[in-house]
């Protein structure tokens, strides 16, 4: 017997181990089945058909309902197609994806497009660029950016470059606002409509129609306004500059001792003393307008 007892007492330990799993499969199918006996309760919610762009009045060609999980949705959404007919987006809303009251103008707007979007007291101002104004493309609505304008000043006839605006918004940029369909090409047009206020919107017009505008992309967090004193040529070439800040280089004579003529002393040359002029530092900047190429030099920083 006891030759046995091992190849027994491994047969009794293979016997309960498989015993255990079955239960615990058992148990885990049970309870597996409990959970899909359970139902989840849905919800159905307007979604988009298509890309909606902001600024877009909805139709019920538009919009579709689909099923959520009740649980998981937040509040403002909408179940009837027919209570968002008429209403106009605020901001983009992709396919497939619920729309909410917070991307609705209220019900009182029902016309659609850039009028839609400003806000109270705020103005709408479109500027024409090109790629270099624009930042080569990559200003969109919802940007933020600033506004540098070179004009030349009327006392002193020197070109000052000067921040006007910061930290303002881009409604619409480009194309944005010309695309109609699907089917249909967008028209270019070269222009950014921006949020202001009356006061910008006159700094903004003087600027554009006197002088030359660029734009300044900002970062989405960056709303820190910065007061800067303006760049000019003076200030421009005296960067990097060993003389370092350009002024006008002046002529230092070198006095006499005495109005009358030195006496003449024995074994001793007078020697006449000569003015010292100091050189004034000569600056040649090349100028651009549109295709012609000139060089204007300025002596001494002026």
């Amino acid at each position: 017997m006891g030759k046995y007892r091992a190849y027994i007492m491994f047969g009794v330990a293979i016997f309960i181990a498989l015993i255990a799993t079955f239960l615990i499969i058992n148990w885990l199918q049970t309870k597996a089945k409990v959970k899909q006996a359970v139902p989840q309760e849905t919800q159905e919610v307007v979604v988009a058909k298509v890309d909606l762009n902001w600024g877009t009045v909805i139709t019920k060609e538009m919009i579709e309902t689909k099923p959520f999980l009740k649980k998981s949705l937040p509040g403002g959404y909408f179940s009837d197609t027919s209570s968002l007919a008429g209403r106009v987006l605020i901001s983009p809303v992709k396919a497939n994806e619920p729309i909410f009251e917070s991307r609705l103008a209220p019900t009182t707007v029902k016309t659609g497009g850039v009028g839609a979007m400003v806000s109270p007291k705020k103005r709408a101002i479109a500027v024409k660029v090109d790629k270099v104004i624009g930042v080569s493309g990559f200003i969109h609505a919802g940007n933020r950016v600033d506004v540098l304008v070179t004009l030349q000043a009327e006392k002193t006839q020197t070109y000052i470059t000067k921040t006007v605006l910061e930290n303002i918004l881009v409604l619409a940029a480009g194309p944005e606002t010309e695309a109609k369909g699907k089917a249909e090409t967008p028209t270019t047009v070269d222009v950014i409509t921006l949020e202001v206020t009356p006061e910008e919107a006159e700094k903004l017009a003087l600027a554009a129609t006197q002088g030359k505008i660029l734009l300044a992309l900002r970062n989405f967090s960056d709303t820190e306004d910065v007061i800067t004193k303006g760049m000019t040529i003076p200030t421009l070439l005296a960067s990097y500059s060993t003389y370092g800040s350009v002024q006008e280089a002046k002529v230092v004579p070198v006095k006499a001792t005495g109005s009358k003529k030195p006496t003449p002393v024995m074994g001793k040359k007078i020697e006449t003393v000569k003015p010292v002029l100091e050189k004034k530092p000569v600056f040649t900047v090349e100028l651009i307008k549109g295709s012609k190429v000139s060089e204007v030099k300025f002596e001494g920083g002026e």
